[in-house]
């Protein structure tokens, strides 16, 4: 296997899942068989694979984006809010795909008419840091007594997620379910609330270094919706 730094991730799948230990990388398994090969983070004690998805092809995007709104579409969302920054390669796409005429954009950047209480403090386990997240209070009336799915690239320590879920409560709102195309891990499930389904493309389990590699941790493998 090439070395991760000389390899292109995310561009295209693969026949089938590989099997461990992983060294730098590892073919995580798709809906329908196949596998997408995701780098490892190196965390100490665990490693995750890592999806960064504004750097994926097109044709890996829409594979994506169609699992996910297959695996949310028994919720009933009416639209879709996308948390930024990667959240938004994915959002458009699935309300698209669910035949929505648009979707709803939080953002990190304040325009002069936004309002201090449609806001929230966010961190996330890749961005240093601490920033907030905003809603146009003009966007509102798109979020009003409707069904909303919140949407994300990857669930991992959840602290982006429950962000997301602050501020569509200081709008009101309370999403039917929180949508991501990567389930990373369980570290995220302690302090979710049990009540909110959290969906995904697909998912994997934490890594423990072995003698010989990383292994999948089958403990930690996130119990999520999954297409099919």
């Amino acid at each position: 296997m090439p070395s991760a730094k000389a390899m292109e991730f995310w561009q295209r799948f693969e026949p089938a899942p590989d099997a461990p230990p992983y060294r730098e990388s590892m073919a995580a398994p798709m809906p329908d068989g196949s596998a997408l090969r995701l780098p490892l983070r190196d965390y100490g004690e665990v490693a995750v694979g890592g999806l960064i998805v504004n750097q994926a092809s097109f044709a890996v995007l829409r594979r994506l984006a169609a699992w996910m709104a297959e695996a949310a579409r028994p919720l009933g969302a009416e639209v879709v809010c996308g948390l930024p920054t990667l959240g938004h390669a994915l959002a458009p796409l699935v309300a698209e795909v669910l035949g929505h005429p648009n979707w709803v954009a939080a953002g990190y950047s304040r325009k002069r008419w936004y309002e201090e209480v449609l806001s929230a403090p966010v961190s996330s386990s890749t961005t240093p840091g601490e920033r907030r997240i905003w809603l146009d209070p003009r966007i509102l009336p798109r979020l009003e007594t409707r069904r909303v799915l919140l949407v994300d690239d990857v669930v991992s320590t959840g602290s982006s997620a429950r962000a997301g879920l602050e501020l569509l409560d200081r709008a009101g709102v309370r999403p039917v379910g929180f949508l991501v195309a990567m389930a990373q891990g369980d570290r995220w499930v302690p302090s979710w609330p049990a009540e909110l389904p959290v969906v995904a493309a697909f998912a994997t389990p934490l890594l423990r270094r072995g003698p010989q590699g990383w292994v999948p941790d089958p403990a930690t493998q996130p119990k999520v919706v999954l297409p099919g």
